[in-house]
């Protein structure tokens, strides 16, 4: 469990360096991650490199005890590079070429831009690879910020008729994949094939899934390359990459496969403000963000590598949402040690010191503009001091396990068939109701191991690999399948024994009709005497199997043969939880129900619960009385943080 900060030593005198790392050693800081946009400064000019200040900047860190996290800085390219090359600058879908002025102003598909990153890669790791201080890489940042993933330039739509035609070998192959007798949309040679961008109304879905594939290849081989430099010429050290969050246009399962550590940056608040979620949850977590939204990504990103934890975690108000409110009291706090509950290696605050100009001049640091300690800085210290009590603990295998698939949003994405509806939506709204019901959850991609787990949820993935399909045959958990579920092949079309596709292999079941639902509609269901609700998506089945819940016509619902369900619509809230606690009991999982604003998180032998709401609560029903209290005690304060052994 470490704690880490992300400081930029260039944009401070140096005479305030030693004062600034001495502070953050004194404050349990730990790490400390720099470098990651200083490219101009190492290499002001072509060929001239400028080490002195950083090597500075290293010792004086270095002499406070403090060890470093070094970013390679191809996030920003300095202007004299985009002058010289400015092809390698991206493109945007309606034609723009994106230009110098802010960050990630790159193409990922430029092979010139990419032999610029190998020689500053070099640079860096053969000047600093094996200096001690040095214990962990950070490649680039935030791969595809700023919707920066997919770029339409020449080098690009090069590069994808070569991925095409290493997929395909053939164009008649491509063809009849994308289905390509419709409309008239034949290809003769790999070299007629442009990205899907310019045309009169949507193109081919299957032609934008696979465009998505390619990028996100393209993403994943520019990072590989920076990865077998960093571990040829800097040995034994840690190497990441900082994600983020609700960000899917790239597999992080494969970018996380070559890396150590899978990080992300974490901004609830932010995200808050510019998420689809509804008025009243806006305001009701204004200053505390959504209960589940952190979570999810926690879990997600420790299904990605071996180890995870935050590389930016919100300290104040931030700089790049619509609005940007300060957080509760306490909030900086539970953020950072839930993220440790979820078996978190490192967190790291974003950032030291909020510097007084340029595009983040609004952003909150540990410390202010004046140097003075910001709020957050008390609940920095806090933090450590809360580590003493909780960092022998490790963290657990779930006994659920969540399945997430990255070209699963990219096929839900391409063609929804109703406003609003994709995987990661599905996929968090499940995640949600699980964690209301106490559970821990593990979210593995496909080819995750599935042996050990009592319940497996497919979240409506459309399309079901082999080896998943081998997994699912070979477990005996309860699996739950939620609509949309092998709707589509891997190319993007109808299965020929239509949905749930492979699924029919374990469950005699079969989709004759989809119709996804205005906002408002619910369709009532009838399970146990009581009605509830399904709304945005209903199907109707061809089954010789019970129904354990049918729709008010009669219609079946939910349909079970032996451990496998299908659920042949969206449930509400309500609805799913039943559902789900039910199969739970069934697999002899155990259930702790919550108070609306308290999640439960368990690390080896201690239970956390985080109140996210803007009362207390007590935690009565959810802890046993007399347990022993290791954070906190039973009666909960807003943005409060308990842990008891179990």
């Amino acid at each position: 469990m470490r704690l880490g900060v992300c400081y930029y030593p260039e944009h401070w005198p140096r005479e305030r360096w030693a004062a600034d790392a001495r502070q953050m050693a004194e404050l349990g800081i730990s790490h400390v991650r720099i470098g990651e946009f200083a490219w101009a400064r190492f290499e002001p000019e072509p060929g001239r490199y400028d080490w002195g200040w950083f090597d500075d900047a290293i010792a004086t860190l270095h002499a406070a005890g403090l060890k470093l996290i070094l970013g390679t800085p191809t996030a920003t390219p300095p202007k004299w590079l985009v002058d010289r090359d400015p092809s390698m600058l991206a493109v945007d879908a309606d034609g723009q070429v994106r230009g110098f002025g802010s960050r990630r102003h790159y193409c990922f598909s430029s092979a010139s831009y990419r032999a610029e990153c190998r020689r500053i890669v070099t640079a860096m790791a053969e000047r600093y690879g094996e200096h001690p201080a040095v214990v962990m890489w950070q490649t680039d940042n935030e791969y595809g910020c700023h919707d920066t993933v997919e770029s339409y330039s020449g080098s690009a739509r090069e590069a994808f008729r070569d991925w095409l035609a290493a997929r395909y070998g053939g164009v008649a192959t491509l063809n009849a994949a994308w289905g390509n007798v419709f409309w008239s949309m034949a290809y003769r040679s790999f070299d007629e094939v442009d990205p899907p961008v310019g045309t009169v109304t949507e193109p081919n879905p299957s032609h934008v899934v696979d465009y998505q594939r390619f990028c996100s290849d393209q993403v994943a081989s520019f990072n590989a390359e920076q990865v077998e430099i960093l571990r040829r010429l800097s040995p034994g050290r840690e190497i990441t990459h900082n994600f983020m969050g609700a960000f899917t246009a790239f597999d992080h399962h494969k970018v996380g496969g070559d890396i150590d550590l899978a990080t992300w940056d974490s901004y609830p608040l932010g995200f808050l403000d510019m998420s689809p979620f509804p008025e009243d949850m806006k305001q009701r977590y204004l200053r505390q963000g959504h209960p589940d939204f952190q979570a999810f990504h926690h879990d997600l990103y420790r299904g990605c590598s071996a180890k995870w934890g935050v590389m930016e975690q919100q300290p104040g108000p931030v700089n790049w949402a619509p609005n940007n409110p300060a957080p509760l009291d306490g909030m900086v706090r539970l953020w950072s040690l839930e993220a440790f509950a979820h078996g978190a290696d490192l967190v790291s605050w974003f950032r030291w010191r909020q510097c007084p100009y340029a595009q983040e001049q609004m952003h909150a640091g540990l410390l202010r503009v004046d140097a003075e300690p910001a709020p957050a800085f008390a609940e920095a210290r806090a933090v450590a001091r809360d580590l003493e009590a909780i960092k022998n603990e490790v963290t657990k295998p779930a006994r659920v396990a969540l399945i997430w698939s990255y070209d699963g949003q990219w096929i839900h994405h391409a063609q929804p068939q109703g406003a609003g509806l994709d995987l990661l939506r599905q996929s968090f709204e499940t995640y949600a109701v699980l964690r209301r019901l106490g559970l821990d959850i593990d979210i593995v991609s496909p080819s995750a191991e599935l042996g050990d787990y009592g319940m497996i949820i497919l979240p409506g993935l459309p399309h079901l690999p082999d080896a998943l399909m081998a997994s699912l045959k070979s477990s005996s958990a309860q699996i739950v399948a939620l609509c949309r579920t092998g709707s589509k092949t891997q190319s993007f079309q109808i299965p020929s024994n239509l949905a749930p596709g492979a699924l029919q292999d374990v469950l005699d079941l079969k989709v004759t009709r989809v119709e996804s639902l205005r906002e408002g509609i619910v369709e009532p269901v009838e399970m146990h005497g009581e009605q509830r609700g399904v709304e945005r998506w209903r199907e109707a089945v061809e089954t010789t199997l019970p129904a354990r819940a049918r729709y008010a016509d009669g219609e079946p619902f939910w349909i079970q043969d032996g451990t496998v369900s299908y659920l042949a619509g969206w449930p509400q809230t309500e609805l799913l939880g039943h559902i789900l606690a039910t199969l739970a009991l069934e697999a002899g999982i155990e259930l702790v129900l919550t108070h609306e604003d308290v999640r439960l998180r368990n690390l080896g032998n201690l239970r956390f619960a985080f109140n996210y709401g803007p009362e207390a609560v007590s935690l009565s029903g959810m802890a046993p009385d007399g347990v022993d209290y290791v954070l906190g005690g039973p009666d909960l304060a807003p943005a409060g943080v308990a842990a008891w052994r179990i």
